[in-house]
């Protein structure tokens, strides 16, 4: 399990078996190519779950869940946490 808490707070677990994932990777591979898909892909890496809380999080006063800040803290979380990297 990798345990990590981005920088506005947002605590998080990914089983590792979430990484070593094949459909993951097809699924973030075709994203390139159909950004649509890059939902689904996050669901796959966070779990479901843990993506709801995630969006809570970053959940406006106005109930809008901001794309640009949701994409900020998944490449936090895929880029700096150092377990991830290896």
């Amino acid at each position: 399990m990798i345990k990590g808490k981005t920088k506005s707070g947002f605590e998080y677990e990914i089983p590792k078996e979430n990484l070593d994932n094949y459909e993951l990777l097809e699924r973030l591979g075709e994203a390139e190519q159909n950004p649509l898909l890059f939902p689904s892909a996050f669901k796959m890496f966070l779990g479901e779950e843990q993506m709801e809380r995630l969006k809570d999080h970053i959940r406006t006063d106005t109930g809008v869940v901001p794309a640009s800040k949701l994409m900020e803290v998944i490449n936090e979380i895929m880029i700096e946490n150092e377990e991830l990297k290896n």
